[in-house]
């Protein structure tokens, strides 16, 4: 199954690995620059059309959405899986 998260992106559930709220991790220095340094890299892709509340990690992207994190996590409890939830 798969996890909308905005703009017509899809995201298999399977590879998702940690659904975050961007404004909670913005205030460690680690994390501020652990998402300076993917976006440097290449691996953020903005499906929040700049209006990012939260962000979802998978094993080699970090996606942003503009939906909130307990809404994607109440999606992907929602969803059928091998576990019956997230």
């Amino acid at each position: 199954m798969f996890l909308h998260i905005g703009a017509n992106y899809l995201i298999p559930k399977k590879e998702v690995v940690l659904i975050g709220d961007l404004k909670s991790i913005t205030h460690s220095g680690i994390s501020k620059e652990f998402l300076e340094t993917a976006r440097e890299e290449g691996f953020i892709i903005d499906c929040s059309e700049g209006k990012a509340r939260s962000f979802v990690l998978t094993a080699e992207t970090i996606y942003l959405s503009m939906i909130s994190s307990s809404t994607l996590e109440k999606r992907m409890k929602k969803l059928p899986g091998e576990d019956g939830g997230f």
